[in-house]
């Protein structure tokens, strides 16, 4: 009996020993599974450090192609356009030319755009003699200035609304009463549909775009008898506004409730209407440049590239103005 057991004894020692392997195996087997994933882990931390970096590289790059199709589509700054574009010339389109430089700047950081206004004369004067980059009128461009090797970039059309006073009972004008007030020819405004009241004919100082769109559309060039020469939009607007009886021409985005703006030829000053060809006083807005577009700086080039954008139309609209197609 003791000899069966000690074979029972050798045989459950046997067991227990093969049991220990077993569970000693199945330990490693747990070590390496638990290792496995901590293994796993530094490795994907330690290649990870490589993707991460090629992933990092892959966002840069899908950044860089971002960046690149933005540039491409023009909604993203470039990083290498840097330095000042100047402009000089019309007060007609002060609004437009900061609305512009605004967005511009905006859009190109290290860009800086100046703008000064002291009419479209001077502006394309500046733009001839190279002192300025671009010169703003706000009329077509004379053959003189033409043969002086300025060209005429059209950006935008403006209407000329014809204002009176918010008092003035005159709602509308014929193309022929018009042309009678500016020549002096009908001085009072009972003779142009309105109350007994002497009219006070302003208008813009000599070498204004407007002034000279104004005139040359009436074929009024030297026949005009002004009370009151200014020389800004602003300025005629508030003589107007402050003056019973008094008429003045200003750009169409100007306007507002300070003063009255009249129908001519039973034609609103409108977009819609300029479009149309209803309402007969329009005149370009015009960023003249010495030699063509093709043959400025980067910047300069730049610039109209964005004015003649979608993203330019809309800064047009928005001031107003209609835009064109380039």
């Amino acid at each position: 009996m003791m000899r069966m057991s000690g074979k029972k004894v050798t045989a459950l020692l046997g067991t227990a020993v093969l049991a220990m392997g077993i569970l000693a195996g199945c330990g490693g087997t747990g070590t390496e599974t638990t290792a496995a994933p901590a293994g796993t882990a530094a490795a994907a931390t330690t290649a990870g450090t490589v993707p991460a970096s090629e992933g990092t590289s892959g966002v840069a790059g899908g950044t860089e192609g971002t960046a690149a199709e933005a540039e491409k589509d023009g909604s993203a700054p470039s990083a290498d356009l840097s330095g000042t574009i100047s402009m000089v010339g019309s007060t007609s389109m002060e609004k437009f030319a900061n609305a512009l430089s605004e967005s511009f700047m905006e859009k190109y950081p290290n860009v800086t755009v100046t703008a000064e206004f002291v009419g479209s004369g001077a502006g394309v004067e500046a733009v001839s003699n190279g002192t300025a980059d671009i010169g703003n009128s706000s009329r077509n461009l004379k053959d003189e200035e033409k043969a002086d090797g300025v060209a005429e970039n059209i950006v935008a059309i403006d209407g000329i609304a014809v204002v009176v006073d918010a008092a003035n009972a005159v709602e509308d004008l014929t193309r022929q009463q018009l042309s009678d007030i500016y020549e002096g020819k009908i001085t009072n405004w009972k003779d142009a549909g309105g109350n007994d009241a002497p009219i006070v004919v302003v208008g813009r100082e000599s070498g204004s775009g407007t002034r000279s769109a104004f005139e040359e559309l009436l074929k009024l060039e030297d026949m005009c008898k002004y009370s009151n020469e200014l020389d800004s939009t602003g300025a005629v607007m508030a003589k107007v506004a402050s003056t019973p009886g008094a008429i003045g021409y200003v750009s169409l985005d100007v306007l507002d409730d300070t003063v009255k703006a009249v129908k001519l030829e039973g034609a609103e000053p409108t977009e819609e209407n300029i479009k149309a060809g209803t309402y007969f006083l329009s005149r370009p807005f015009v960023m003249a440049t010495k030699g063509d577009i093709s043959g400025q700086n980067d910047l300069v080039k730049a610039l109209f590239d964005y004015v003649y954008s979608d993203e330019g139309a809309e800064i047009v609209r928005s001031v107003g103005l209609i835009a064109v197609d380039k």
